[in-house]
C-alpha cells in the first residue's frame, strides 16, 4: 500500500536527541531551540522565531499579541485548518470567514476589503499547499485600514512571494512541524516576529507570562509574573528532532520537488491547469457556478494545482479539483482499490457545527467547491517515481474508463 504520508527520518533525529538528554537541559529554551530560531532568522530574514509545541499555539501567541478585545472582527479564509479561526475565536473573536481564489484555494484578496468593517481587527491569509496568498494586495489593504496581518504559514515553509519568504511579509507568522509537513518534529510549530514592536512581549507570553528569558540573560536580576501567556515552549528533545530536519531542508525540498514535478508532467496533458481560465472567472464572479467546473475545463477531466507568477511551489503537496463530489469519491476509491491512498481536505468551516450559527449566511462558493472537489496525493520523501507513475496510471485508466 502506498501510503498518504509517511514521515522522513534524516538519520540524526535520535543522535541529537540523546545529545540534549546528556546535557541534562531537557525543558524549553536550550540549546537546540536556539540553534532552530537562529536557523530562521539567518536563512529567511525573520527577526525574531520562537518555537512553539505546535503551530496552533504559534497563532494563539499571534492572537493574544493582537490585542483583540470581544467582538472584534478577523478575516480569515473559510477553506482552512480549525487552528486558523479558533485561536482567535478564544480571545473573543468574531470570525468573518472569506472566500477562495477560483484558480486556487487561497483567500480571495479582491473580496477581503467588502468584509472590514469598524471592529476588523486583523487579517490572516493562509498559504494553502505552501502557495503564496497575494501579499502586495493583502498588505496594502492592512496598511490603509490600520490592521495587523497574520500568515498562517503552516504549509509554507521554504516558499517565496516574489523573492520574499512566505512568513516574513505580515506583522506576525505561524508554522507548523508536524508530521505531515516537509520539515518536522512530529508535533512542533513556530512564531515569527516581523513587527519589532511585537517582540520583548512575544517572548514573555511565550514563557507564560514572566520575563523569565530575560533573567536567564541577565538582562534582569529577577523574575516575576508581568503579562498573560502560557507554557508555548517545546522541550529540547522536539527541537534536537527538529535540527535534524532543518540540516536536511536542501535535500528534503529538491526530493520533494522532483516527486511533484513527476506527478505534474505525467497528468498535465490529462487535465486542466487553472490559469487559462482564472481571469474569466474572477471577472465574471456573479455569473461564475463555482459549484461546477463545466465551461472552464471543457473537455478536460480536473484541475491542476496552481502556481501564479507571483509564488514558489515548496512541494508540500500535490492536489487535484476534481468536477464534482461523485468524481472525487471514484478517484479516491479506485486509488484504494489498487493500493494507494489518496484523501480530501478541509471542510468549510463557516458551514462547520460550531461556527456555522454565528457565520453571517454569505455564501462561500469557492470554499465549498474546493471541500467538495479537492482531493490530495501522496507526496513524501520515500516515494519514488515508481510510485508517482503507478498512481498517475490509475488516475488515467479511472477518467479513460469514465469517458
Amino acid at each position: 500500500m502506498i501510503p498518504f504520508n509517511k514521515p522522513h527520518l534524516t538519520g540524526k533525529e535520535t543522535h541529537y536527541m540523546y545529545e540534549a538528554v546528556s546535557k541534562g537541559k531537557l525543558s524549553g529554551n536550550g540549546d537546540f531551540t536556539k540553534q532552530c530560531q537562529s536557523f530562521f532568522e539567518t536563512k529567511y530574514g525573520f527577526k525574531k522565531c520562537l518555537l512553539t509545541t505546535s503551530c496552533t499555539d504559534a497563532l494563539e501567541m499571534a492572537a493574544i499579541l493582537c490585542d483583540l478585545q470581544p467582538g472584534d472582527e478577523v478575516i480569515v479564509p473559510s477553506y482552512t485548518f480549525v487552528s486558523s479561526a479558533l485561536a482567535f475565536v478564544r480571545v473573543g473573536a468574531k470570525i468573518v470567514f472569506a472566500d477562495s481564489m477560483r484558480r486556487n484555494p487561497n483567500i480571495d484578496a479582491s473580496l477581503i476589503e467588502s468584509l472590514i468593517t469598524p471592529r476588523t481587527k486583523v487579517i490572516v491569509p493562509v498559504h494553502y499547499a505552501g502557495v503564496a496568498c497575494d501579499m502586495d494586495a493583502i498588505m496594502d489593504i492592512a496598511d490603509r485600514h490600520g490592521l495587523l496581518v497574520v500568515e498562517d504559514a503552516a504549509q509554507a515553509i521554504d516558499s517565496y512571494y516574489k523573492g520574499r519568504p512566505l512568513g516574513s511579509i505580515g506583522h506576525l507568522a505561524a508554522f507548523s512541524f508536524h508530521e505531515t509537513k516537509n520539515v518536522i518534529a512530529g508535533e512542533g510549530g513556530m512564531l515569527a516576529i516581523n513587527d519589532p514592536r511585537f517582540i520583548r512581549r512575544a517572548e514573555i507570553i511565550w514563557e507564560k507570562g514572566t520575563n523569565r528569558a530575560e533573567f536567564f540573560r541577565g538582562e534582569v536580576n529577577k523574575y516575576g509574573w508581568v503579562d498573560t501567556g502560557s507554557s508555548f515552549l517545546p522541550s529540547e528533545v522536539v527541537a534536537a528532532f527538529l535540527w535534524a530536519q532543518l540540516e536536511n531542508l536542501d535535500d528534503i525540498q529538491s526530493k520533494r520537488k522532483a516527486l511533484w514535478n513527476r506527478y505534474y508532467e505525467n497528468l498535465k496533458d490529462v487535465a486542466e491547469v487553472a490559469a487559462p481560465f482564472a481571469e474569466k472567472a474572477l471577472s465574471e464572479r456573479s455569473e461564475f457556478d463555482f459549484s461546477r467546473t463545466e465551461g472552464a475545463t471543457s473537455d478536460k477531466t480536473f484541475q491542476l494545482p496552481d502556481i501564479p507568477d507571483y509564488a514558489t511551489n515548496n512541494a508540500h503537496m500535490f492536489y487535484l479539483v476534481c468536477n464534482n463530489l461523485e468524481q472525487r469519491t471514484a478517484l479516491i476509491s479506485r486509488l484504494k482499490e489498487n493500493g494507494a491512498s489518496a484523501v480530501f481536505h478541509y471542510l468549510s468551516l463557516h458551514s462547520s457545527p460550531f461556527y456555522a450559527p454565528k457565520h453571517d449566511g454569505r455564501e462561500l462558493p469557492g470554499c465549498d467547491r474546493y471541500a467538495d472537489c479537492l482531493v490530495r496525493l501522496p507526496l513524501y520523501y520515500e516515494l519514488t517515481f515508481d510510485d508517482v507513475d503507478r498512481i498517475c496510471e490509475i488516475l488515467k485508466e479511472t477518467i479513460q474508463s469514465e469517458s
